[in-house]
């Protein structure tokens, strides 16, 4: 548990340093989009995972398999230097979380905050627009919805809030979206 409490402090001091040079670059989108396409590769590719959290690759080895990847999805300068920084320091294990930890301190700049929306099917465009309609009404910013398929939760919807649960109030309306759901 030490281990992951350092980590996630290591991926907190890395993400705030590229934040703040991203801010004086004026690249926040960029690395934003940067870091996105990124994240999806690593998720979508194993063996780019592999490179990415297995000590077993050479820092040689992680900065020649990074380079071609950043070439490849054409990645700006800034996203570039940091990643390659990364590897030369071998924390390029953290990168997903550092990742993550920059798009909380983008979304606390912008005012948003983060929603976790697990539903039993692939919400259609107009059910996602009322769901953040609904959110921001109740927590008052624009949430930031990452949503996820469990197709056992039967018609149901979960929404995670940092790490509450949304309350009963708010169940109410979303009660609405429920049943729009079940309708089809």
């Amino acid at each position: 548990m030490a281990h992951e409490t350092h980590d996630q402090g290591l991926a907190a001091r890395y993400a705030t340093a590229v934040f703040e040079l991203a801010q004086e670059e004026r690249a926040i989108e960029t690395l934003e989009r940067d870091f996105a396409a990124l994240k999806a590769l690593v998720d979508e590719t194993p063996d780019l995972a592999r490179l990415v959290r297995a000590p077993v690759f050479s820092r040689e080895q992680q900065a020649k398999g990074m380079n071609a990847v950043l070439h490849r999805m054409e990645a700006a300068p800034l996203t570039r230097r940091f990643v390659l920084m990364l590897t030369s320091k071998r924390r390029l294990f953290a990168l997903t979380d550092i990742i993550r930890a920059f798009g909380n301190l983008v979304a606390k700049q912008r005012g948003e905050v983060d929603a976790s929306v697990a539903s039993a099917r692939k919400l259609h465009d107009n059910e996602v627009e009322e769901l953040k309609r609904v959110l921001k009404a109740k927590l008052g910013r624009d949430p930031r919805l990452e949503m996820k398929v469990e197709p056992s939760l039967l018609g149901g919807l979960v929404v995670k809030v940092g790490s509450r649960m949304i309350d009963t109030s708010l169940r109410t309306k979303l009660n609405g979206i429920r049943a729009a759901m079940r309708g089809q």
